[in-house]
């Protein structure tokens, strides 16, 4: 059985910079439209004003077991749900830092985000990207687990379809919009 899913463990592996989204700042994202769980067709690359996204492996559903038994062991693989619960626990502050859309992304089908939509109360769509149209098109970092290919935890800044500021690797996982809301308030950043 899984663990508390809202929980890290203190040991958690701290994924390591591959160079795997290096490519992604300053870049036009492709235009592929993402089936949302509130039933809307998206394309990240077609969206005015500015959007974060943050890319997870998958988020685990209470009483099932992980895809492998030492999924904790995997970099960056756990944490899923404490990510998108930080998005949601800080969405109005993003929203004050001028922020238009929110969305979380996984390879996973609109069925099983719908679960964890309505489960963890997000007030923000997840994007499914099940046949990895859009991850391969924009070349986004995955690892293989089990015969499922995932992708490796990041946030978007992206500004009228394009990438303005990349986070990745995300750790801890639980604090990732924090980490993109200091990002946003950066002295550097101000009147952007």
């Amino acid at each position: 059985m899984t663990a508390n899913l809202l929980s890290l463990p203190h040991d958690l592996p701290v994924p390591q910079d591959d160079g795997g989204a290096d490519h992604l700042r300053g870049g036009h994202l492709p235009d592929v439209a993402l089936r949302a769980t509130d039933g809307s067709l998206v394309s990240l690359a077609k969206l005015k004003g500015r959007t974060v996204a943050y890319a997870y492996p998958r988020t685990g559903e209470p009483g099932k077991a992980s895809l492998v038994a030492d999924w904790e062991a995997i970099p960056g693989a756990r944490g899923c749900t404490p990510q998108s619960c930080d998005f949601r626990d800080h969405f109005s502050a993003l929203k004050a830092l001028g922020v238009d859309h929110v969305f979380g992304l996984s390879t996973q089908t609109t069925d099983y985000q719908k679960e964890a939509v309505d489960r963890l109360h997000l007030p923000f769509p997840i994007l499914s990207d099940a046949h990895r149209a859009f991850a391969l098109a924009a070349r986004l970092p995955t690892f293989e687990v089990a015969g499922h290919v995932l992708m490796k935890r990041l946030s978007l800044v992206i500004d009228d379809g394009v990438v303005t500021h990349v986070i990745y690797p995300v750790f801890p996982p639980d604090e990732s919009a924090r980490q993109v809301i200091a990002w946003l308030e950066a002295p550097s950043r101000a009147g952007a």
